[in-house]
């Protein structure tokens, strides 16, 4: 399952079957459709949390890809910092969420998380063949990364309930879509057990 890489010239010092992505939940919410989001944000949060607790006892690596929302001098931290701190509607989210010291970030430009980021080099270093998607919103940045890692050939699980979208109805489809076409196991982190089965 997890253990340490010995090989550490520019790689990742951790190596697992397994890695647990946040997509998206260092965010302040302060956009038109955040109240939208807000509430479905708070169930998440609470299933979440729990869940990434889990992964880190299990030595799973727990990574935030995060957008920049075009601040091309972005600051991971100061990002966070700033959603902790400025009275943001996302504030309760983040305390929730906030990453601890050994979790990795990966920031990024658009809606996935592959697209012109270092995730894949990092999942390679790591040696991940199936990852954990998790964050907001379901329907875009959330299926966008499950899309391109189905056609990297991951293994993809959603847990249903560590999502959220600005719309019940829009989560649900989005969800359904990850199940039908990308083959993605989404049963609640309730559910969920590490260390998983390995994938062949």
């Amino acid at each position: 399952m997890s253990g340490k890489n010995r090989n550490l010239h520019g790689s990742a010092p951790d190596k697992s079957d397994t890695a647990l992505l946040l997509i998206d939940v260092i965010n302040d919410l302060e956009f038109p459709e955040g109240n939208q989001i807000l509430p479905f944000a708070h169930r998440m949060a609470d299933c979440l949390a729990e869940l990434a607790e889990r992964a880190r006892s299990a030595d799973i690596p727990v990574i935030y890809v995060n957008d920049n929302f075009g601040r091309w001098r972005s600051d991971f931290r100061a990002q966070v910092e700033h959603c902790l701190n400025d009275g943001v509607r996302g504030e309760p989210i983040v305390r929730k969420l906030r990453p601890q010291e050994d979790d990795y970030f990966v920031l990024k430009p658009k809606h996935s998380g592959f697209f012109s980021t270092t995730l894949d080099t990092l999942l390679e270093y790591l040696g991940v063949r199936t990852l954990v998607i998790t964050g907001m919103a379901t329907n875009i940045c959330v299926l966008f990364t499950a899309n391109d890692a189905y056609m990297r050939d991951f293994r993809l699980v959603v847990p249903s309930d560590c999502v959220a979208a600005n719309k019940e109805e829009d989560n649900r489809y989005a969800l359904e879509e990850m199940r039908t076409v990308l083959k993605a196991d989404v049963r609640p982190a309730g559910e969920i057990r590490f260390p998983l089965p390995q994938s062949g």
